[in-house]
């Protein structure tokens, strides 16, 4: 690395704290109550139950989302014996994956013992602290041993990613680029370079999967391993071969995947010509492969390249594979991570790859849609839907098996859960999704050339969400959905209106738009503009003629316009006096419900007490029971400003209009928040446990509140919702992604029914 490289990376480690980790409480501790439960006297009770029932373990403590990743530091990637306390930054390293993809928590523990024994002892002790160990970074031949070892003496899987995070990613890649090549598994013949570890499982999870063993030919530094080479363990032993051939280059002729783990440049572009019709080349030494993916390009354009290089295509990478393979085995409990879990995990993966790329994939790699192909054979590792494809498989397999010691009764729901990992969004979703399934409603998208609207329209067609109208050229849609490698049958489900061509459709709306904005200056050529020209306005116009159950709007270009547009078309909804709008961010810790954060700049207390009606009936809607805190400077009438009187105002209103309302106000907003905060000002308050609609007096504060939660605490928004429209229409702000336009979809649908 270059000196800048390396300055940044101390950087990086150093600020603003030293290291990557920090451990957080779950609970709230904000009273004496809170401390007394947390620890004595209460947490005897959670001991006393674990006395009872080891496995309460699970229920009162973190065991069961706990991983200790252990290491001596004696094989560090690129690094070698270093040591464990230099390999105490990998380590650390690696505990943040297992965070930021799976939600596993993790203690790295680095321990200074280069003797098997020792190690083994001190690892098989720490057995009550952990759900699952991953060992890490520990040189051959001894990883085999203390691996066996802590497998055989502790009863939670036990697993050396080295190893099995290497073969399991290996295997997706062969099973897939295998396909593309035309070949089975069970026919090719394999060669390596390199027999350490990591080469050793790659071969013994292909075989389990179907290799056969007399197709397998290792080589390493010291050249073929033949059957007369003396003190080989067992597991490579078994794959010797009674040749003559002692080099890389003798044994090459006929094989159909070269597999590398060993050093860089050892594969000589000549040699290439040797190999069978069709490769596959795995070259996976770090961070030089053993042979670059052009110098094959030039002389094999029929193979297949693989690197595990992220600036090459097809990157082989344990973080495909391990967050999500311990994700499925602490969720069942599993006592260890035997074969069948390991090949559910390698299908899984291959799976994937087989899928169009998701929109996160796509921005995580610079706006290029991977398509299943000789250049994507493997998933990203930023694909969020890893952990929804493995973890399941995972479990599943692990059960199916009889490691499982709580079986996981509904897979289906348990994949559910799990995207809470993947769109923070889900668990909100949930019952929105299920809702809008029941009769996917129409719904219109003014600008459906955009791409972020294309990859919405695939999920809801694939979940039987919705039923799409994209407003846009046919030729333009038809090509991003080939650029993109979408699946969206034009012809099926899909339907793409062209406002400026589809005369037989638009034309007859012309005279009613004409009616509905003669008296707003105007004139009817503008308004037959209006209609061709600007899709909101034709979206709109869909909805009010009923050929639309619903319209999503914007995107792309300045909201306050697009609503402009939406306006004179779509009319409130009976006894509304305005329009409000409604946002939602989904914190780390629990769903906010904002208002009004779009609309209305001054609003009046019967306008508040309005939106916060018309809020609550929406946050019903999402299966969630509205509680409202009307917020102010003012706590609880300590200020007679006539803001605060007006939220007083607005709280009498709301008690006599909507009774049945969980409301309290004026109040601060940690008020509304923190329980204890709130009862010491007043005892008597209307509204228990934790607000989850915030209405705001003005809309400055409604969107400087939200805007700020949201940049503050990495808060994930959906909305905004216009509240008190007579038809299900809403406008996208130019900041929304997919997912967002996914969720939105969904709302306007259950609104629609």
């Amino acid at each position: 690395m270059d000196h800048d490289f390396r300055k940044a990376a101390l950087d990086y480690h150093r600020l603003p704290q030293p290291g990557k980790l920090a451990i957080e409480p779950t609970k709230r501790m904000a009273t004496q109550r809170d401390l007394s439960l947390a620890y004595s006297p209460g947490v005897a009770a959670a001991c006393e139950a674990i006395v009872a029932d080891p496995h309460a373990a699970y229920d009162y403590t973190t065991r069961g989302n706990l991983v200790g990743v252990i290491s001596n530091g004696t094989a560090v990637l690129g690094l070698g014996n270093i040591g464990a306390l230099a390999g105490k930054p990998v380590m650390e390293g690696k505990a943040v994956l297992f965070k930021k993809f799976a939600g596993i928590d993790v203690f790295d523990i680095e321990v200074d013992a280069e003797d098997p024994a020792r190690f083994c002892d001190v690892v098989a002790a720490l057995e009550p602290t952990f759900g699952a160990i991953n060992l890490e970074d520990i040189k051959a031949p001894e990883c085999f041993a203390i691996e066996a070892e802590l497998r055989r003496r502790m009863r939670i899987p036990v697993f050396h990613d080295d190893q099995h995070g290497t073969a399991i990613t290996v295997a997706a890649a062969v099973r897939n680029g295998l396909v593309l090549q035309g070949k089975a598994l069970s026919d090719v013949r394999l060669v390596t370079s390199g027999a350490g570890a990591a080469a050793l499982a790659c071969v013994d999870l292909l075989v389990s999967m179907g290799l056969r063993p007399d197709n397998v030919t290792l080589t390493d530094i010291a050249g073929v391993v033949r059957t007369d080479r003396a003190g080989m363990l067992p597991n490579m032993a078994r794959y010797a071969s009674g040749t003559s051939a002692r080099t890389l280059f003798d044994v090459l002729a006929g094989a159909d995947v070269f597999l590398g783990l060993s050093a860089p440049r050892v594969l000589e572009s000549e040699w290439l010509a040797h190999l069978a019709p069709k490769p596959l080349i795995l070259a996976l030494a770090n961070p030089d492969p053993e042979i670059l993916p052009e110098q094959v390009a030039a002389v094999r354009p029929d193979a297949i390249v693989a690197t595990g290089r992220s600036d090459y295509p097809n990157q082989v990478n344990n973080v495909l594979c391990f967050p999500f393979i311990f994700r499925g085995a602490l969720d069942v409990s599993a006592t260890t991570i035997n074969e069948a879990m390991k090949i559910a995990a390698a299908e899984a993966i291959a799976s994937l790859a087989r899928m169009e790329a998701s929109e996160v994939v796509v921005a995580a790699y610079g706006g290029a849609a991977p398509v299943f192909g000789r250049d994507y054979i493997i998933p990203k590792p930023f694909d969020p839907r890893l952990i929804l494809e493995i973890a399941p498989a995972v479990a599943r397999a692990a059960m199916e098996s009889g490691v499982a010691r709580r079986p996981i009764h509904d897979l289906a729901q348990y994949q559910r859960d799990l995207e809470r990992f993947v769109f923070r969004s889900g668990q909100l979703m949930q019952p929105v999704f299920e809702a809008a399934k029941q009769a996917p409603r129409r719904i219109v998208y003014g600008e459906g050339e955009d791409e972020r609207v294309l990859r919405a329209a695939q999920t809801l067609m694939d979940d039987g969400i919705a039923r799409p109208i994209l407003l846009g050229r046919r030729a333009v849609i038809e090509r991003k959905i080939h650029e993109m490698g979408l699946r969206i049958d034009l012809t099926d489900g899909v339907r793409v209106l062209d406002p400026a061509q589809d005369d037989d459709v638009f034309g007859p709306l012309l005279p009613d738009f004409q009616r509905l904005v003669g008296r707003r200056g105007i004139p009817p050529d503008d308004a037959a503009y209006g209609l061709t020209r600007r899709n909101t306005v034709a979206a709109a116009m869909l909805l009010h003629a009923g050929l639309a159950d619903a319209a999503i709007c914007g995107g792309s270009a300045n909201w306050w316009r697009q609503v402009r547009y939406v306006l004179p078309i779509i009319p409130r909804q009976p006894g509304a006096s305005r329009v409000y709008g409604l946002g939602c961010l989904i914190l780390p810790h629990g769903t906010l419900f904002i208002c009004d954060t779009q609309m209305v700049v001054d609003p009046t207390a019967e306008q508040i007490a309005e939106m916060t009606m018309l809020a609550a009936a929406a946050v019903t809607e999402f299966g969630i029971t509205p509680k409202a805190a009307l917020l102010s400077h003012s706590n609880f009438g300590a200020s007679d400003s006539e803001s605060a009187r007006k939220m007083r105002r607005a709280l009498a209103l709301l008690r006599e209009r909507a009774p049945e309302l969980e409301v309290d106000g004026e109040m601060h907003a940690d008020a509304a928040l923190v329980t204890a905060i709130r009862e010491k000002a007043v005892p008597d308050s209307r509204l228990s446990g934790t607000a989850n609609l915030l209405v705001m007096p003005t809309l400055d504060a409604a969107n400087i509140a939200f805007t700020l939660l949201k940049a503050a605490s990495d808060g994930l928004p959906v909305g905004p919702m216009l509240l008190g429209m007579s038809k299900p229409i809403h406008v996208l702000v130019p900041s929304v992604t997919a997912r967002g336009i996914v969720n939105l979809s969904a709302f306007a649908a259950l609104e629609a029914g």
